[in-house]
């Protein structure tokens, strides 16, 4: 069986950059809710339209990705920061998938898709941007939607801005 690579190199830069907040954060700050972008996205609800979160419930909340893999891309994440889904009791894990299962409809029925990727990275090893708050994704995926913008020009091309894909899924949840 022979694979093809997907190429991401922008996001070694994101990458980078989190090392860096994580190794300049003391050890006994690092389980602080404080510490990472969802967490304090979660307790700022004051501040959801400009940090692009489209859905939030008693126990967590769905949101934009800024740094997305392709247009759309959604993010899921309790409020609670947890470095593993089993750090969770069942309750909240229930709660988690159900918000991933919101946000899987809403990509379909307000951007219809050829297809999507969903996942979660857990820890550094599995590639997790933000190890220490759990998170899913939900990519939709377009035939063709990976071009030599991307491979060659080390570009990704997003046709509608974050504010955009923010109003038409807020319309989706709406309508």
């Amino acid at each position: 069986m022979q694979h093809e690579n997907l190429w991401a190199p922008w996001r070694l830069a994101y990458l980078k950059r989190l090392d860096a907040r994580r190794d300049a954060i003391p050890a006994s700050e690092s389980s602080d809710a404080s510490s990472n972008f969802l967490a304090d996205y979660w307790m700022t609800p004051d501040l959801d339209i400009q940090n692009h979160v489209i859905l939030r419930d008693e126990l967590g909340m769905i949101l934009l990705n800024r740094y997305p893999y392709a247009n759309g891309h959604l993010l899921i994440a309790l409020g609670e920061p947890q470095p593993n889904l089993l750090g969770y009791d069942i309750e909240k894990r229930a709660a988690f998938w159900q918000l991933v299962e919101t946000a899987m409809q809403l990509v379909m029925d307000v951007l219809k898709p050829n297809g999507a990727n969903v996942g979660i990275n857990l820890g550094d090893a599995a590639g997790a941007g933000l190890p220490e708050h759990v998170h899913a994704h939900v990519v939709p995926r377009w035939s063709g939607d990976t071009n030599f913008m991307t491979t060659i020009g080390d570009v990704r091309v997003m046709p509608a801005s974050l504010e955009e894909m923010a109003e038409q899924y807020r319309k989706g949840l709406s309508g």
